[in-house]
């Protein structure tokens, strides 16, 4: 049953999906996130990583910011100075960031065209590699490892049966958004074991780090 990925498109990968939708859609995924402690393998690693003198960051695919509003929360309470920017195809995203409150600079458009006037020290990427074609995230990791400074990180999920019966029974219980109980389901069939890292990996020429977070995460870093 989840041999292989998933190739079919999530709905809020649609182009034609209403701002309001989307919106609606990325406010019940940072409830997702809060309740299976989405954030952890990300700050994590920038527990590990990040240096105490202050880093940039670039967030991809960042949704409305949930994400980034964690990291700030996380430097605030350490002191730690942060320059912080997401960047998202969906117009949507930048919108709804701004309604939810976030420091960081949000840019529309796509990750692969950035070019940066400063390199990021870090770059990081939470539930966005498994909407990517395996191409593209090949293109990605060679992206990532080209553009980072200091070191970089993708936060995505196991694709496991018990991931997918557990998203599927407590999305049904807390009523989320329609678009988030689908898409969630999908998510983890559109997910990855390990084996597919080491193959996508080994496609793209990078040496990083796999490592299993509780709750069906996986964590894939390399550190200069």
């Amino acid at each position: 049953m989840l041999r292989t990925r998933d190739e079919r498109q999530e709905l809020i990968d649609d182009p034609a999906l209403p701002d309001e939708d989307f919106a609606a859609a990325m406010a019940d995924l940072a409830r997702v996130n809060f309740w299976l402690r989405g954030h952890a393998p990300t700050l994590s690693f920038l527990r590990r990583h990040a240096p105490r003198g202050g880093f940039s960051l670039l967030d991809v695919g960042a949704g409305q910011g949930d994400l980034l509003r964690s990291i700030e929360r996380w430097t605030d309470r350490r002191g730690i100075p942060a320059r912080l920017t997401g960047i998202d195809l969906a117009a949507g995203g930048a919108l709804a960031a701004g309604r939810a409150g976030t420091r960081a600079a949000y840019l529309t458009g796509d990750v692969f065209a950035h070019e940066p006037a400063t390199p990021y020290d870090f770059i990081v990427s939470a539930l966005f590699t498994h909407h990517l074609p395996d191409a593209d995230i090949v293109r990605f990791l060679r992206w990532m490892d080209g553009h980072a400074v200091r070191g970089w990180h993708i936060n995505d999920l196991h694709r496991h049966p018990l991931a997918l019966w557990g998203y599927a029974a407590l999305s049904s219980a807390m009523r989320w958004h329609p678009i988030v109980r689908h898409d969630g389901r999908l998510s983890v069939r559109r997910a990855f074991t390990r084996a597919d890292w080491r193959r996508l990996l080994r496609e793209a020429g990078v040496t990083a780090r796999i490592t299993w977070h509780p709750l069906f995460r996986w964590g894939v870093s390399s550190v200069r």
